[in-house]
């Protein structure tokens, strides 16, 4: 289904409900430059670490596509764990799920407070931006601790630049590539209204810092385009 959500006006903040996923694919692929390219980078390395099998955990996992396409690939026996908060959303992923014939384990779960194994992939695709920073470390914090040794955490987040003209020639560009997908002047506004205080981004560097204070060794962007960031933060 093509993405309308934004097409009228709104009546409250964002939320990832019934409304959201039915179009949820169809979103993502139009809102986020390089998606496919991103996810494809982010299965490579979740493979790589699944190798000798294992546990994988994704936060956020939203209609469960980057689980998927890892079991087409997996080449052993891994654990894949689909956690969200959204029931619309793993209505969705189930579905999915028994159609591609994917054995993929989806749970309704709050990712702050879950009893997490030790795991050998986090994977968080733009799910730390909806977090309180309050709270936001101490998720990461948590991820740290229960990754395996050489365990490796992958997330993109949309970005800031805290240089103000940079930031706001960034959001333009970002703008321009939406229109380019065919939301309109409208549907950009209303959705930027609609995510206002619900989505908090940080910087390149500050996503960096916070995983190198949670417990990570390194943490490197491995993929960008202009303020959308996949970041890699290894054990």
């Amino acid at each position: 289904m093509n993405d309308k959500v934004f097409a009228k006006p709104i009546k409250k903040q964002f939320e990832f409900d019934e409304e959201v996923a039915a179009v949820f694919d169809d979103m993502l692929s139009r809102s986020i430059p390089f998606y496919e390219q991103s996810q494809d980078i982010t299965k490579y390395f979740a493979l790589k670490a699944l190798q000798n099998g294992g546990i994988i955990y994704d936060l956020g996992c939203s209609t469960a596509t980057l689980l998927i396409n890892v079991k087409r690939e997996l080449k052993s026996d891994a654990k894949l764990v689909g956690l969200d908060n959204s029931e619309a959303m793993l209505n969705q992923a189930r579905k999915k799920a028994l159609a591609f014939g994917a054995e993929i384990e989806l749970k309704n779960a709050d990712i702050l407070t879950y009893d997490y194994e030790k795991a050998n992939v986090f994977v968080s695709n733009y799910t730390l931006q909806f977090i309180r920073p309050l709270v936001r470390e101490e998720l990461v914090k948590k991820i740290a601790s229960s990754l395996k040794k050489d365990g490796v955490f992958i997330f993109s987040e949309k970005v800031i630049s805290h240089h103000p003209k940079l930031n706001k020639d960034l959001i333009e560009h970002y703008y321009d590539f939406k229109k380019e997908q065919g939301y309109s002047e409208y549907e950009i506004s209303q959705k930027r209204e609609a995510l206002e205080n619900v989505l908090v981004p940080y910087s390149a560097d500050e996503n960096i810092k916070m995983a190198l204070n949670s417990g990570f060794s390194h943490c490197e962007a491995v993929f960008r385009w202009a303020n959308f960031t996949t970041f890699i933060a290894m054990k």
